[in-house]
């Protein structure tokens, strides 16, 4: 083993529901890596398949294994939330339950991640079988290094399949809220103290099927999901920017001034509402639309479009 690898302290969070199907071809993987993991938490959700029965095999033969059963299920952000929560590592690597991790993810991202709170990687697409799609996540959308708290105004496209991080952005980051997921919050407070760093190198096959839980296709309708009502989207609108505002650092004088002005912007359509929205659009399209693969016309037409909406 590389001198190096004898200092990585690294944990796995994999949070587990109903993951039977894929769930060994992921586990082999980690299990594969060329840098070792000092330890794999497994947090189920109350899993009604083989999931169980899985992961107790795997933990007979394996000392780094931490199989937690939830008594009720607590959806993924929270499982996820409990996972990282008794991580012991400094590093903390999350895994879905069905995809495929390179050999060589974990000491590619160790070997890079340097004083950043969170590094991460592209990623291609595979179907429920394992079969290529031809796409990668970055053919979708820019995959960037986000150096701006303002690059999550509206989104961002740094998966949490692909992330390494530091355990320290935990702590700034719990309670996790519902009303983003779990990777998005990560990146958002790291890039409150941090940049994020980006490796254009592929280190994860990422599994697409009918129950992703979010998927790399955002707009697709999950059979298991409810579309929400236009007022619905509006007021999780609302209510997100409002989070981003609050958590945003005083210290960062700039950035919590442009995000308090689109949060109040957000609360009615009135003229004065709507006219100051799109003007901040207009002025920080650099850095709210960098992860869009848009034109700089189609970005200045997605500002002017936000006088008329706030969802998004």
């Amino acid at each position: 083993m590389h001198p190096d690898f004898e200092r990585a302290n690294i944990s796995v969070v994999v949070a587990t529901y109903n993951g039977e199907p894929f769930l060994r071809k992921q586990l082999d993987s980690i299990l594969s890596q060329s840098l070792p993991p000092k330890e794999i938490i497994v947090v189920d959700d109350c899993s009604s398949d083989g999931t169980i029965n899985i992961l107790n095999e795997y933990a007979s033969s394996n000392a780094s294994f931490r199989i937690i059963l939830n008594e009720n299920n607590i959806g993924y952000i929270r499982n996820f939330e409990k996972g990282m929560m008794l991580a012991t590592g400094d590093l903390i690597a999350l895994s879905d339950q069905d995809d495929i991790w390179m050999p060589e993810k974990l000491e590619t991202l160790y070997q890079n991640i340097g004083a950043h709170l969170i590094i991460y990687s592209n990623s291609e697409l595979i179907d429920e079988n394992g079969a290529s799609l031809h796409q990668k996540m970055s053919d979708i959308k820019n995959q960037i290094g986000y150096y701006n708290c303002l690059m999550y105004t509206i989104g961002a496209w740094a998966p949490g399949h692909t992330f390494l991080f530091k355990k320290e952005l935990v702590e700034r980051c719990i309670p996790f809220p519902s009303l983003v997921t779990h990777d998005f919050w990560l990146g958002f407070v790291a890039t409150c103290y941090s940049p994020i760093k980006y490796l254009p190198e592929t280190l994860v096959l990422y599994r697409q099927h009918t129950f992703n839980a979010i998927g790399a296709n955002t707009h697709a309708k999950k059979i298991h999901q409810v579309k929400p009502t236009k007022a619905e989207l509006q007021q999780k609108s609302r209510e997100r920017m409002q989070l981003l505002y609050e958590k945003c650092p005083v210290a960062l004088i700039e950035q919590k001034q442009v995000l308090k002005t689109i949060s109040d912007s957000y609360q009615s359509y009135s003229l004065k509402n709507n006219l100051t929205r799109m003007l901040v659009f207009l002025k920080y399209r650099h850095l709210i639309l960098a992860y869009k693969k848009k034109s700089s016309f189609m970005k200045i037409l997605f500002c002017v479009k936000m006088f008329f909406k706030i969802d998004y």
